[in-house]
């Protein structure tokens, strides 16, 4: 696979799309589109790192319209190995007073509809993924992080479509639920669940779930552990 041109498309603020131009394994031209979160996406990134590990002109990604600064920054963005950190955290949340998993109902635009998943959001500049997860789950729930028991290395939520990364972090927390800190864009309702109540909603199909509260919850409903 040769990446031949990446385009930015649109200019928002925390998501935007990106076309690009690309030979297949055999040659033929291809294009794709997709989604990112970074001002110099993954592929860019990547692209000129390997440009410059293996002595190759990059001028094929100035083709783009990030100018030579932004390769600049792709190239010391693919040598700092900052790819590690990830854009957004997702929490898995034990509550060890009630000894139940929370999660969240919430109403997602894209599908008009709400969805069951967990405490979820973008990383801050300069925090750290456990800063980052605290503040969520205190946004969204009300709720405090006792101890984290493992965060997951940085993941992909669907990379045929986006290079979004995040990592899961797996926390015991402790206090009352509450929406006091929610934001006006918010419409979330937080659950605790046993593994039963999770047996019964991974086995309703008109519930809505994102993939990785699925497969966390029919885990948690066969084994009652996270």
């Amino acid at each position: 696979m040769n990446i031949l041109e990446t385009k930015k498309m649109t200019d928002f603020n925390h998501l935007n799309l990106f076309s690009i131009k690309y030979q297949d394994r055999i040659g033929n031209p291809k294009s794709w589109i997709f989604a990112s979160r970074s001002e110099i996406p993954d592929v860019m990134a990547n692209y000129a790192g390997q440009s410059a590990e293996n002595n190759s002109d990059i001028n094929t990604i100035s083709k783009t319209e990030f100018n030579t600064q932004n390769i600049d920054i792709a190239q010391n963005r693919h040598n700092m190995d900052i790819d590690q950190k990830p854009h957004a955290v997702v929490l898995v949340p034990f509550h060890v007073e009630y000894q139940k998993l929370v999660i969240i109902k919430e109403f997602r635009v894209p599908l008009g509809d709400y969805q069951y998943g967990f405490p979820a959001g973008l990383m801050d500049k300069g925090e750290q993924i456990e800063e980052t997860a605290a503040r969520e789950l205190k946004e969204e729930t009300g709720l405090d992080i006792v101890n984290v028991i493992r965060t997951s290395p940085v993941i992909y939520s669907s990379s045929g479509m986006t290079d979004e990364s995040i990592a899961l972090v797996y926390v015991n927390c402790s206090g009352k639920p509450s929406l006091k800190w929610n934001e006006e864009s918010e419409d979330i309702t937080v659950l605790m669940v046993s593994s039963d109540d999770a047996q019964e909603l991974v086995s309703t199909p008109e519930i809505k779930f994102d993939v990785k509260s699925w497969i966390v919850l029919s885990t948690f409903a066969r084994t009652g552990k996270i």
